[in-house]
């Protein structure tokens, strides 16, 4: 008969970013656990508020999978005599494994007869294995930051004040601690602070629910959801669109209760952008948009208690924002009394890494890197780039940005565009930043993703000029977020660059700034977008082998990477894949072996084939496709048209085989042998336009 489990753990308010991670570890983990303890079992549910982490684990097994071991002891021939008695050496293995020698048979195996016992593993009940799995449970939750109290030496996001742990309706006791388990729970802090007691595990949502907890975290979000819907109604609006600050509010409270308010209109001249991060930022106050989606004065507020006069809970919210508005007004009208290029000159003040110099002299690298750009790309934007460029980081001086950093680079497109900047220029400022994150919104102009190119690049590459490489989980300066973020922008504009280009690029500009080998350094920085590229790939669903395949050969282009990945996947499509890359994979390990050697020249010029000592007509008929191949398909792979090159490159198959089949290609005589490896070398060189065959799976 299965049961359900609930383990909730009771602490004081944990921030909101903690609350999901945290139930996915704790539902990894118990998942994990009672599979390893032979505990069959259903899904879990996840419940969480600030004050309680909790897993209801559905159809538990009442008793652990009991489990059947065979172990094998010494050769029939030493256990037993040649009359068939036991000998020592039986009796010693029977009383090691704690049966009776009769109990022992024997079994055959390659080496031949042994004895051996089989011994059956009773499962103890789910309840007693539980008393230690959740415990042990408990003490892994991962936290960004976690804290110790009193004399405890356990460590928790903040203390814990109770801990329910019920099988169905049995309490698994144990102490963590101080902390005893049982079944009393607490209710709202404010309007139900009694503590409650939970009869069976079933029960816990309904026993939550009149002491005012919405322990459901969908259901809560939705109830917020309609509250501040209804709310933003009754104000003339509808609510500014804001999935990330529902999520933090819905963690933010155990019950939802709504508030609408307003605030004065002479605060309608601060721009709409600074008005709501003062909002969302500091407050968590949802914005109010009208029906053309311009800001109303009004905001809405997600309380966690019910006051006897919500009234008086609206003033306090309005008064509140208008001193977080008063400021945002006094820092955008400071800001605002001098022309914003003249914030520029202040970057000198401001250190972009202390190895590294001031951000100044980053913006003076990122506006050569992205001129180059513009040359490469639209030499046509060459000005507008070199402008909002040298502007980018201004805003990083301004007091705005230095009370909400989230505003880095929209205040400097309102700066910008205040001081009658052009607004490619404003709108490149504000792009430049872009992705902030994985997934999100790319630069909508070109000017915008050439300087968020180019500024991502230069920190990249300044980073590793002085060996701070990303490494496991410590990605200090995000590198890896923006060689993502270069890879999509490419990727969305189409732009065909070479990488390893703007790499050497970037560390020229850093000559006499880095501590690391150039050259070298550009080379791992290569490899680093290499393997962001391979994440990408696996993101898009292609294989591994193919992924290897792909980047091995090369990611200097990542438009023509991903070509290159979308016709191999077709190719392998096809019936007589298998047969093809076995042929394919022949030629360049052969290569690869003569490379080695050194049996092949290394300057491939001249590695060349000569008809003349051919001395088969497979050798012949070889070179013939392969050259009436390379014609064909040498316009396509300029185009990019892979689908239809590989195509061709895939008729050379019948002719390989007839080639391997004809001739030793290792023969005695050395000019044969060369010459014949030249020809391989040709083909091994034309597969490599689109992957290392070496590396498919066959």
């Amino acid at each position: 008969m299965s049961k359900r489990l609930l383990v909730e753990i009771v602490t004081e308010e944990l921030p909101a970013g903690y609350i999901m991670p945290a139930l996915e570890a704790m539902e990894d983990m118990m998942d994990r656990e009672l599979s390893r303890a032979r505990i069959e079992h259903g899904k879990a549910q996840r419940f969480g508020t600030p004050r309680r982490l909790a897993l209801l684990v559905h159809d538990v097994a009442e008793r652990q999978n009991s489990v059947t071991e065979e172990i094998v002891g010494p050769p029939k021939k030493v256990a037993f005599d040649d009359t068939g008695q036991p000998t020592k050496a039986a009796h010693g293995f029977a009383k090691s494994q704690g049966v009776a020698v009769s109990r022992l048979t024997t079994k055959a195996t390659a080496k031949g007869d042994y004895v051996c016992v089989k011994k059956t593993n009773r499962g103890q009940v789910s309840h007693k294995v539980l008393r230690t799995i959740i415990p042990e449970m408990i003490n892994a939750i991962p936290f960004p930051k976690s804290m110790r109290w009193g004399d405890l030496s356990l460590t928790f996001a903040r203390p814990i004040h109770a801990i329910v742990a019920l099988l169905d309706d049995k309490v698994i006791s144990f102490k963590l601690e101080a902390t005893k388990s049982g079944r009393r729970t607490l209710g709202h802090r404010f309007m139900h602070p009694k503590r409650l007691s939970i009869a069976n595990a079933s029960e816990y949502l309904s026993v939550l629910q009149p002491a005012h907890v919405v322990a459901d975290i969908a259901e809560r979000k939705a109830m917020i959801e309609d509250q501040i819907a209804r709310a933003a109604d009754s104000l003339g609006g509808k609510i500014l669109p804001d999935n990330e600050l529902l999520e933090t509010v819905t963690n933010l409270v155990e019950y939802v209760c709504v508030s609408a308010g307003r605030f004065d209109k002479s605060f309608l001249t601060v721009p709409s952008e600074v008005l709501i991060t003062a909002m969302r930022e500091h407050q968590k106050y949802f914005a109010v948009i009208d029906s053309r989606d311009k800001l109303l004065p009004c905001f809405v507020a997600v309380n966690n208690t019910l006051a006897e006069d919500m009234a008086v809970v609206t003033t306090g919210h309005e008064r509140v924002l208008r001193a977080r508005l008063e400021d945002a007004r006094f820092f955008f009208e400071a800001d605002t009394k001098a022309p914003f290029p003249k914030m520029v000159e202040r970057l000198k003040g401001v250190t972009f890494q202390a190895k590294l110099g001031s951000m100044f002299d980053k913006v003076c690298r990122v506006q050569k890197m992205a001129e180059h750009l513009a040359l490469l790309a639209a030499p046509d934007l060459e000005t507008t780039l070199s402008r909002a460029a040298w502007l980018c980081k201004a805003d990083l001086t301004s007091q705005m940005v230095g009370e909400f950093p989230k505003l880095q680079g929209v205040m400097g497109r309102i700066y910008a565009a205040r001081s009658g900047e052009p607004n490619p220029v404003c709108q490149a400022i504000e792009e430049h930043y872009m992705p902030i994150r994985a997934g999100s919104i790319l630069p909508q102009t070109l000017p915008g993703a050439l300087l968020s190119i180019a500024d991502k690049l230069d920190t990249i590459c300044a980073c590793f000029g002085i060996g701070l490489v990303p490494t496991g989980t410590t990605d200090p300066y995000a590198l890896r977020r923006h060689a993502a973020g270069i890879i999509q922008i490419l990727l969305n504009r189409k732009l065909s660059i070479s990488l390893s280009t703007l790499i050497d690029s970037s560390f020229e500009l850093l000559k006499g700034e880095i501590s690391e080998d150039a050259e070298q350094t550009a080379r791992k920085v290569l490899t680093f977008f290499r393997h962001r590229m391979e994440h990408l790939l696996v993101e898009q669903g292609f294989s591994k082998d193919l992924i290897a395949a792909v980047v091995s050969t090369s990611v200097d282009d990542i438009r023509v990477v991903i070509k290159r990945a979308e016709a191999l996947a077709r190719l392998k499509t096809k019936p007589d894949f298998d047969s093809l890359a076995i042929a394919f994979k022949r030629v360049v390990n052969i290569i690869k072996q003569a490379r080695e050697k050194k049996e092949v020249a290394a300057d491939r010029a001249m590695a060349k084939t000569d008809p003349s000592l051919f001395q088969d007509v497979c050798e012949d008929t070889l070179n013939k496709a392969l050259q009436k191949v390379k014609g064909e398909i040498s316009e396509d792979v300029q185009k990019g048209i892979f689908d239809k090159a590989l195509l061709a490159v895939s008729r050379l198959k019948e002719p390989i085989d007839g080639f391997f089949d004809g001739v030793m290609v290792l023969t005695d005589d050395k000019r044969i042998k060369e010459n014949r490896l030249a020809l391989l070398s040709e083909i091994a060189d034309l597969f490599a336009l689109f992957a290392d065959f070496s590396k498919i799976s066959t």
